[in-house]
């Protein structure tokens, strides 16, 4: 093996190149490497060597203690060797980390000065141990309307757990149940919302109502809004800080590899009204740029390029020097964000989580605003990048291939920097007399108290320019019958009431939100009408149907039990009836994910074949003297079992 090892000094960086084997490994702690036993003998392995030979000793004569001393000499020179070379690596270490800590000096264009750091090896790091922290989220369950009839949540535009979805469906596992965020699902795909009308609200508000496909007699009711758009010309100047993951558990290619392209295709976009500063922490936190000119593509493509992953987390400082480069370079009526970019492991250095909270949480109130984007697998902190996302008044995305980068940094650039609406909330109140009981599909921890519709100083969902923003209640009429929830003894169980609208409405939707630079909420309203409604599924439009098809996905992945009539088959045909126009493949997408998903899950369904022996073995018992598969009499030729 062909250990190759990377230090770097304040003057130049060497390399120490030693030859093992014909295998090239990359190792971020050389001296842990050593210790593990990889070429240079330790200390348990010479013991071991000079027990042999004291064996060949007893057995040998004087020749085989002249063999034995010779031996004896030879272990104990590798040993002094291995010491000495674990020595040298880590004084080498010592100077590296009192190097990354030292303060860096700026150049008059806000890069470093002497800037050496080694290229990022483009193959995969060794596999870590599965530590993902993917949040349990317990499903809405089913509310009756008569007892009560408000349901209030806050939108949300994230969509980070449709792309982690996928790239563990592509490596054929399926997520835990429960950790799904069907919300996030629905978001990640773009509707035919209408834009809204000039002079009104930032955005526009569609209702749907058509039967419900997971259960027969129930009614499913979309709401969709829809943000109005800028072209990234009329987005206004930027000032963008990137706080950056360099950490060890980063060095493997679908993580910082793939970060650095991500963003610069997203500098790509910038001009010279914009401003750019680098942050990254790893051991220590440092300035790489420090408000260097959006058109300077030379300055930024070589601070990125040299990036490279080591040491130990320490985000707390990191945060904290992203933001002071933020106000440093604050553009009022302008964009002013962090985006963090991170696998996740945010725990060492942060002694605190609340103070860290209340950082962004003031931070946002000062108009600085807070998106993460999240790389690779492994030790994943899923439902840490959602939270500090939702305190920052930003979105969360998952950058699992460059396609997504594309997507989430050039295609919607203007939806991921630029708000129209903040604390955007949402409030049905459903009509007793026509609907007996309702459930909200996921929105599961975006859940608010009635009283907190009107109360402008609590915080909420924000969407940016050209938004689509999905929510899917399903509902069941009172007519139906079949309910979930028995009548009450007590008091009047449905409401008839004598106003003219009780029979006609099953719903009333209201809206709040505060454009970005006010602190007073305005409110929207609309009635949603019997008479909106269709009778067959079929008749309702395509975004409708596939918007059911994947909350159907997420809802049987996430193992929940209101889908009395919904399987992988049914919802197999739902989407494949429902791809309308995809421009970009996003829902062809889908389509092979949610089959890929049926497959695993119908592999995970099949039986354990029984063995010769009639146990679970997968494999017939092995023959104890020679070690090949016993023969079964009833299959003489041992044929394999079917």
């Amino acid at each position: 093996m062909r250990a190759v090892y990377s230090f770097r000094s304040t003057s130049k960086a060497f390399n120490m190149k030693t030859q093992y084997s014909p295998k090239t490994v990359s190792v971020s702690d050389p001296t842990l490497y050593l210790q593990r036993g990889n070429g240079i003998p330790s200390a348990s392995n010479t013991a071991a060597l000079l027990l042999v030979a004291v064996s060949l000793t007893a057995c040998g004569g004087k020749g085989a203690e002249v063999e034995h001393r010779q031996a004896e000499q030879q272990a104990e020179q590798r040993h002094q060797v291995a010491s000495q070379r674990q020595a040298e690596m880590r004084d080498a270490a010592k100077v590296e980390m009192a190097r990354v800590a030292a303060p860096m000096q700026m150049s008059s264009n806000g890069a470093v000065m002497g800037m050496s750091i080694a290229p990022m090896p483009r193959d995969y790091a060794a596999i870590p141990l599965a530590q993902n922290k993917f949040e349990q989220q317990v499903q809405n369950g089913i509310m009756v309307a008569g007892e009560i009839p408000v349901s209030t949540f806050f939108i949300d535009v994230d969509t980070g757990s449709y792309a982690t979805l996928r790239r563990m469906l592509r490596e054929g596992r399926l997520p835990e149940k429960g950790t799904v965020r069907v919300e996030e699902m629905l978001n990640y795909f773009a509707y035919d919302y209408p834009l809204p009308a000039k002079n009104a609200a930032p955005f526009s508000v569609t209702t749907e109502l058509a039967p419900s496909p997971y259960n027969d007699d129930m009614m499913l009711l979309r709401i969709g809004l829809k943000g109005y758009d800028l072209p990234k010309s009329q987005l206004g100047a930027s000032n963008l800080v990137f706080l950056l993951d360099v950490s060890g558990s980063m060095a493997s290619a679908d993580k910082l590899p793939l970060l650095q392209t991500a963003l610069k295709l997203l500098t790509a976009q910038l001009s010279a009204q914009d401003k750019v500063s680098i942050v990254v922490y790893a051991g220590a936190a440092g300035v790489v740029l420090d408000g260097v000119s959006g058109n300077d593509t030379q300055t930024l493509t070589y601070a990125l390029e040299q990036l490279s992953a080591g040491g130990s987390i320490n985000g707390g400082q990191g945060i904290t020097q992203a933001y002071q480069l933020a106000k440093k370079h604050f553009i009022p009526n302008g964009i002013n964000r962090v985006i963090l970019a991170t696998d996740g492991d945010f725990n060492v250095g942060v002694t605190d989580f609340d103070d860290l909270i209340a950082l962004i949480e003031k931070e946002k109130d000062h108009g600085i605003g807070l998106t993460t984007l999240g790389f690779g697998l492994g030790n994943y902190n899923d439902q840490l990048m959602e939270q500090l996302a939702d305190k920052g008044n930003g979105n969360y995305a998952y950058i699992d291939t460059l396609n997504e980068a594309r997507k989430v940094l050039v295609d919607e650039l203007s939806s991921t920097l630029f708000t129209i609406a903040k604390d955007v909330k949402v409030q049905v109140e459903f009509n007793p007399a026509l609907v007996s009981e309702y459930r909200l599909i996921g929105y599961e921890n975006r859940a608010l108290a009635r009283e907190d519709f009107n109360n402008y100083k609590v915080d909420a969902g924000e969407i940016g320019a050209g938004h689509t923003v999905t929510a899917l209640y399903e509902l069941r009429y009172v007519e139906a019958g079949n309910r979930m929830n028995d009548k009450l003894r007590y008091g009047v169980d449905a409401q008839t009431g004598k106003e003219k609208y009780s029979r006609k409405e099953i719903a009333f939707l209201k809206l709040r939100y505060k454009l970005p630079a006010q602190t007073q909420s305005q409110l929207l309203s609309y009635p949603i009408r019997l008479d909106q409604s269709v009778k067959q599924l079929e008749q309702a439009s395509d975004d409708f149907r596939f918007a059911a098809a994947v909350a159907g996905l997420g809802q049987l992945l996430n193992g929940s039990h209101y889908l009395h009539q919904f399987d992988y088959t049914k919802l197999s045909l739902l989407a494949r009836s429902a791809l309308g126009d995809d421009p970009f493949g996003y829902r062809h997408e889908f389509v092979q994910l949610m089959e890929t998903a049926a497959a695993i899950e119908q592999s995970n369904q099949l039986p354990i074949k029984k063995a010769f022996d009639g146990s679970d073995k997968p494999f017939p018992p092995q023959d104890k003297l020679h070690g090949e598969p016993m023969r079964d009499k009833s299959n003489p030729r041992n044929e394999r079992l079917q």
